[in-house]
């Protein structure tokens, strides 16, 4: 799957992101993040500075275009990675069965018949088939009661056959969602919202057990396509738990310079015109306009919108 974030008179790079997101759930959980991956564990030292270094593209050469292409973009490709991703894993779970005889097996925590939810679980346990992850589904009712969610996950915490748990978002009303994110264990917390996770995330020199899937994969993207990140200007529109927030932890750690912008942020666009890089989740398409993103800017949508299009025909008499 692709997802590219399109607009028509940018002139910037555009990120395919979408298809990372999913087959990086197993690169999580086949492996803890390494120290490079999080990044330089630089001291933060203020230095004065007599001169300026003269501006550069954020770019690499392979990644450039000519000033007389004004209004085009190139698409980071993640396709590509997402295959090397899978191939990795799959071969590191061979070598698993076959020096130890055992393999990873993700437990799914599915509450109510959600059809989203239902296409989620799908997506990721065939994708944990083809690398060969044994995946299981714990099913609810969407009437059940806190404490009968909390006696599951709390019974695949204590599996000792289960080396991963999901629970499946988002949960209905009468259910606290933080409360059931809290049970889960550090160690099985495949989607990396444990407050433990996210604290370490947030702390340099710390390595949580799990990055959020999303975040990670957008640094996947800009590290493998050699986008420089440290020092440069960062905007990150939406702050949620699942995508943004752990994303402006993930760069910071990159020591990039990190703007978080939410819907009470004035003037959204003078922050994104200025950015070396933009990354967007909030679910609102066509919510970053063309003249919001000036040129060399990288561009990376990790939301998903669905977009109503017409088509009108007209006949010419």
């Amino acid at each position: 799957m692709r997802k590219a974030f399109h607009l028509h008179s940018l002139s910037g790079i555009v990120a395919s992101h979408k298809t990372l997101r999913k087959v990086l759930y197993l690169h999580s959980f086949s492996s803890p993040p390494s120290s490079t991956f999080l990044g330089p564990n630089l001291p933060d030292v203020w230095v004065p500075r007599h001169n300026t270094s003269p501006p550069h593209t954020l770019l690499p050469q392979s990644l450039q275009w000519t000033d007389n292409d004004d209004h085009s973009a190139a698409i980071l490709e993640g396709k590509p990675i997402a295959n090397h991703i899978k191939l990795k894993v799959a071969d590191e779970i061979r070598r698993m069965k076959s020096d130890i005889g055992k393999f990873p097996k993700l437990a799914f925590v599915l509450v109510g018949d959600r059809r989203d939810s239902h296409t989620f679980i799908h997506l990721k346990s065939k994708a944990c088939e083809k690398v060969g992850i044994e995946t299981v589904v714990s099913q609810l009712p969407e009437n059940c009661t806190e404490n009968e969610l909390l006696d599951v996950v709390s019974g695949l915490n204590d599996d000792q056959d289960v080396h991963g748990i999901i629970v499946q978002l988002p949960l209905p009303q009468h259910l606290d969602e933080e409360r059931i994110m809290n049970i889960v264990s550090p160690e099985k917390d495949v989607d990396g919202f444990h407050p433990l996770n996210i604290g370490n995330l947030a702390r340099s020199g710390r390595k949580p057990f799990f990055i959020p899937c999303a975040s990670r994969s957008c640094i996947e993207l800009l590290l493998n396509h050699g986008i420089e990140i440290r020092g440069k200007r960062v905007a990150i529109i939406g702050r949620g738990k699942i995508a943004g927030l752990p994303t402006s932890l993930l760069l910071q750690r990159h020591h990039a310079t990190v703007s978080l912008l939410h819907a009470y942020t004035k003037n959204p666009e003078r922050i994104t015109s200025e950015a070396d890089i933009v990354v967007t989740d909030v679910g609102i398409p066509n919510i970053v306009r063309g003249d919001w993103i000036k040129k060399g800017a990288v561009v990376i949508d990790m939301g998903t919108n669905q977009v109503k299009m017409t088509c009108q025909i007209y006949i010419q008499s």
